[in-house]
């Protein structure tokens, strides 16, 4: 298959499988939000229903992390621990912290302080790193057909050391388009799909190397309800498939559709962590029952 280009594979970059600016960190977002462009934006990772000996990372243990910029304190004294499967929804109003957690959890920004671990080995260890996957809220597709844009993603995966054959890598393909209900459009380019169908994409090129845990930024933002239900069926297809999901979103009846437990920023801090049931029925902070009132 014909190299990629840097400007092609500007973003698409595995965990612990280093595509393009391998070396570098992502520039801080002060905003909380993310854009393609960025150092990683479309992270890949992942693999099919065949491959079912991914080990769990789980637990997630994240003690007295604080976050800054420029003095200006983004994240402060964040405390967290994640142990159960299933798809963790991260709420909170614009500017919480929300992206920038998400981040801290993937190990793309380096905390200023504090510690992140899954199942006791830091964020920073490689074998973790190869075991995460994150696909950012503007979908970054390689200019080539949609089949391409997978193949790309299955030539860096190996297993046992060995790179997988011709027949493997397009029946992971096919599945993989397949779950994303996307192989009828295998052949087209992938830059004249919909925004929602790019999406769906950069979603099933992330799950290309079998990862244990996606990270998803606001993956349905500014799409209409059809592509939103399509992400969300394809989210829940994937957790179901033992992989653990941790998602931002801003809709809260998207988190009520897909959360078994949501963790609630405010201001730089984790104020609330609990089960979905819990969350959206029991008492919670101040902070979480405003937001959830539509109240400032």
């Amino acid at each position: 298959m014909k190299s990629a280009s840097d400007s092609e594979i500007h973003g698409v970059h595995s965990a612990g499988i280093a595509v393009a600016e391998s070396a570098g960190r992502a520039p801080a977002d002060q905003t909380g939000t993310d854009t393609a462009g960025t150092d990683r934006a479309g992270t890949d990772g992942a693999g099919t229903d065949q491959q079912v000996s991914r080990q769990s990372l789980l637990p997630l243990q994240v003690t007295a992390l604080n976050y800054a910029v420029d003095n200006r304190l983004l994240l402060r004294d964040v405390h967290l621990e994640i142990a159960t499967e299933g798809i963790t929804l991260l709420l909170g109003h614009n500017g919480a912290g929300k992206s920038l957690l998400l981040r801290q959890l993937h190990g793309l920004l380096t905390p200023s302080s504090g510690s992140v671990y899954w199942n006791g080995q830091s964020v920073d260890d490689v074998t973790t790193r190869k075991q995460q996957a994150m696909v950012f809220q503007k979908p970054v597709v390689l200019r080539r057909s949609v089949a391409a844009n997978v193949d790309f993603a299955l030539s860096l995966r190996s297993i046992d050391g060995k790179a997988l054959g011709n027949a493997d890598r397009r029946d992971r393909r096919d599945k993989l388009l397949q779950e994303a209900n996307l192989l009828n459009l295998s052949r087209q380019h992938a830059l004249s799909l919909s925004g929602g169908e790019q999406q769906r994409l950069a979603i099933a090129r992330a799950l290309a190397t079998d990862p244990s845990v996606l990270f998803l930024d606001e993956p349905t933002a500014s799409m209409d309800p059809a592509a939103t239900a399509a992400i969300e069926q394809l989210v829940q297809a994937i957790s179901q498939r033992g992989i653990k999901v941790i998602m931002v979103t801003h809709d809260i009846a998207q988190a009520r559709r897909l959360a078994s437990d949501v963790v609630f920023l405010h201001r730089g801090t984790v104020t609330d962590y609990r089960s979905a049931a819990d969350f959206f029925t029991a008492d919670n902070s101040q902070h979480a029952q405003n937001y959830l009132t539509g109240q400032l």
